[in-house]
């Protein structure tokens, strides 16, 4: 089957999200709750179907059952058609026992699924897959924080977020919403967690954004220590 292009014109009034869950059950939920916040969502149960779809139509983010994406080659071909499409990998296995393939490029969530923490993922996924998304993200070199009274290391930040690694044995530290403090320059912000993944040498690596319940001054602090950092190139 020939592969369709991605249209560099395509915008859809809604973004459209395949769901590749082999569950119908999963798959029709999930699919609701997209509906239900302005997103166009796809139903595929069928790996097959799902494939079909990939190469048919533009779509702006997948969805896909861990088990699937690897036994169907449904995460290769969202990379054929787009490398830097955002994808949501939905599984069982805990953090520490994700395969390599979803290191890059790959959010994970893991069941039982919770309504507000899957669309809030949803859309940190989208905004991933913008080449001009929110604010410039900027290295930290490893610079040193604190999660939760567990030391860890910032890896890179922007103004609406960061991204840091700890040791495996401190994933417990890390619900869906916690405190990073920075002692260095005297910063702490709140988070939520979007997305979690094993790293090599028993690190986890964690993606987070600012919550909103942090001050207009706490923000601005916050903005502060991501101005000093080097710039990275990239995005967040």
């Amino acid at each position: 089957m020939q592969h369709a292009r991605q249209n560099p014109s395509y915008v859809a009034a809604s973004p459209r999200i395949i769901v590749a869950l082999p569950d119908v059950t999963e798959c029709a939920a999930i699919a609701e709750w997209l509906a239900g916040n302005r997103f166009e969502p796809i139903r595929r149960a069928d790996p097959r179907s799902a494939a079909g779809e990939m190469h048919a139509r533009d779509f702006d983010l997948l969805v896909v059952d861990a088990t699937v994406a690897m036994r169907e080659g449904l995460l290769a071909i969202s990379r054929q058609r787009n490398p830097l499409m955002p994808t949501i990998v939905i599984g069982n296995a805990a953090e520490s026992d994700l395969p390599d393939a979803f290191s890059h490029h790959a959010m994970y969530l893991g069941r039982p699924l919770e309504r507000a923490t899957l669309l809030c993922t949803v859309m940190m996924a989208i905004m991933e897959g913008k080449p001009s998304r929110r604010s410039e993200r900027r290295t930290a070199n490893r610079f040193e924080a604190i999660v939760n009274d567990v030391p860890s290391h910032i890896i890179d930040a922007s103004y609406h977020g960061l991204r840091f690694q700890m040791r495996a044995q401190g994933m417990s530290a890390v619900p869906p919403h916690f405190n990073v403090r920075v002692p260095l320059v005297g910063v702490a912000v709140t988070v939520q967690r979007i997305w979690a993944r094993s790293a090599p040498g028993q690190l986890i690596w964690c993606g987070a954004a600012l919550a909103a319940t942090n001050r207009p001054s706490t923000e601005q602090r916050w903005r502060g220590f991501v101005d000093m950092l080097p710039a990275a190139g990239n995005s967040v």
